[in-house]
């Protein structure tokens, strides 16, 4: 692990001699993504899409399976309640898994009346709606999908509301991949895979979003491109990029990459304190310690 520094406010962000620790491997691990912290209960989820497997790990309890199979989960994220949402490649839907653990509830599959392509990444916001990004992948890759045909002429980002009502708030992206509110939820960032770059949306009060200018662009050497994406408490961005990690500031500035030793799909922030950065790696969940601080879930919307 090492530090690619662009800017002086990097130093704000994790330390010059941060160790990278390894906290989850197995032999099969393939793919790990969809990366969240339980915000109440102190544990970390991650899913292995290959295996079709949602893993759970603690640093009391370690790793242990959550849920197999999985429908080839990739995104995930906890609702208000605890409840585990997820994004399922293998049925193009968002579902729910219930606080007992025993059963999963399928949200949202269609939107008039047409599947979605394969739901990918997924974040709640402090009103209870879900938003989550449908590119094709789990259509057009037998790794981390079933290879078939698709029903929407489109990629879009959707918004489910808590009286399941599916609306469909943009749709000129390549591939949406990575999505996440600033702090006071006014703005939300979402990354175009095929395009490389993040763009920024303000968010209107019911819902709805405007602007959609590119927020910053994630190029360099290294394999990986955007595709999981956070945000720490001072509105700095976490993105994957080739490499490792791109950090920009709230403005879009480069502030520097963390170089990870393998491709990086996912991130998160979680730990006690919010100082853990998570990343899921092709082979490895790993953990390193920063200085900033990531940004809670459901932080009331400004």
């Amino acid at each position: 692990m090492w530090f690619e520094i662009r800017d002086s406010r990097f130093h704000e962000v994790v330390a010059e001699n941060a160790e990278v620790e390894t906290i989850a491997a197995l032999p099969g691990f393939l793919v790990t993504e969809g990366t969240a912290w339980h915000p109440h209960e102190n544990y970390l989820v991650f899913s292995e899409i290959p295996s079709s497997t949602i893993y759970r790990w603690s640093s009391g309890d370690g790793l242990s399976v959550l849920r197999t199979p999985s429908n080839l989960t990739n995104g995930n994220c906890f609702d208000r309640q605890g409840r585990l949402l997820s994004c399922e490649h293998a049925t193009a839907c968002v579902s729910r898994l219930e606080a007992t653990g025993r059963h999963v509830h399928v949200l949202a599959s269609h939107y008039r009346g047409k599947e979605f392509n394969s739901p990918n990444d997924i974040v709640v916001d402090s009103r209870d709606r879900i938003w989550f990004t449908d590119p094709t992948y789990g259509r057009t890759s037998s790794r981390v999908g079933i290879i078939r045909e698709r029903e929407l002429s489109f990629q879009g980002v959707f918004r489910l509301d808590p009286d399941g009502r599916v609306t469909l708030v943009a749709n000129d992206f390549a591939q949406p991949n990575g999505l996440c509110f600033m702090p006071g939820e006014r703005t939300l960032l979402l990354n175009d895979t095929d395009r490389r770059h993040i763009r920024r949306f303000s968010v209107t009060p019911d819902g709805m979003v405007t602007g959609g200018e590119v927020f910053a662009t994630v190029s360099g050497e290294g394999e990986g491109k955007p595709d999981g994406m956070k945000v720490d408490a001072e509105g700095r961005v976490y993105c994957t990029g080739p490499g490792g990690i791109h950090v920009f500031s709230s403005d879009g500035d480069l502030l520097g990459i963390i170089r990870t030793p393998e491709h990086t799909r996912n991130l998160c922030f979680g730990g006690a304190d919010w100082q853990d950065l998570f990343l899921a790696t092709s082979s490895a969940i790993l953990r390193l310690r920063m200085k900033a601080r990531g940004l809670p879930p459901f932080q009331e919307a400004g």
